[in-house]
């Protein structure tokens, strides 16, 4: 359920709390039902918003109905590892070659750059906050950018993205908005294959963070050189 809908199901479950009824008996009867109704509607919106926040900032239909899934064990024992494949949607070329890329742009801007790519729920899940020094008091730093890479059996954007404060001047909101619906959607899957989704999405990324502005709104167009990429 998107957050846009879960705030028009509660206005009007509070716009129903003024409606007019002349019989006594019926109002307070009225009352009670909606008071009820109103709790479990918004009983319903903060398990949707709490289940869609603990996978990504831009939560879909698909992902409000997933429970919240903490599995260490599927996480490397390299410690530095930048790009985790828990579902192979990248080969080991095609891995290694990213993993380079994010590495670069680390050492020359500062901004740290993650790949997740799972199957839900074959995915670490909530692990992933610890391993790679996310959301918490004594992390690394707020520049980070976390690629979440599932299908949710075709149904959805398969790139979803969860960006740290630090990263937000420089790619604002309308960027990954852009960026998703630029790669992500199904039709761009299906006609391109969902390797080149990722790998498009991440050099676009690191395009714009090497960019002169170091800001981008829009998505750049393809075929950027290596050697602009830091390769």
């Amino acid at each position: 359920m998107k957050l846009s809908s879960l705030i028009t199901i509660l206005s009007l479950s509070n716009a129903s709390a003024f409606t007019v009824n002349t019989n006594p008996s019926m109002r307070a009867e009225t009352s009670l039902n909606m008071e009820a109704s109103r709790r479990s509607i918004l009983q319903t919106a903060a398990a949707a918003i709490t289940s869609a926040a603990a996978l990504t900032i831009n939560p879909t239909p698909s992902h409000a109905r997933l429970e919240a899934v903490n599995k260490p064990d599927l996480l490397p024992s390299d410690p530095n590892s930048v790009v985790i494949q828990t579902e192979k949607f990248l080969t080991t070329g095609q891995a290694k070659r990213m993993s380079d890329l994010i590495r670069a742009l680390e050492k020359d801007t500062g901004f740290r750059l993650r790949v997740l790519c799972q199957n839900y729920p074959n995915t670490p899940g909530l692990a992933i906050r610890d391993y790679w020094s996310l959301g918490k008091e004594d992390q690394v730093d707020d520049k980070y950018i976390v690629l979440v890479v599932d299908e949710f059996g075709g149904k959805g954007n398969v790139l979803n993205f969860n960006v740290g404060e630090g990263v937000k001047f420089a790619l604002p909101n309308v960027f990954w908005t852009r960026l998703s619906g630029k790669y992500g959607t199904t039709f761009f899957v299906r006609e391109n294959g969902i390797d080149i989704a990722i790998t498009n999405a991440v050099e676009a990324i690191a395009q714009c963070l090497r960019s002169e502005d170091g800001f981008c709104t829009s998505v750049p167009d393809q075929g950027v050189s290596m050697k602009s990429l830091g390769l």
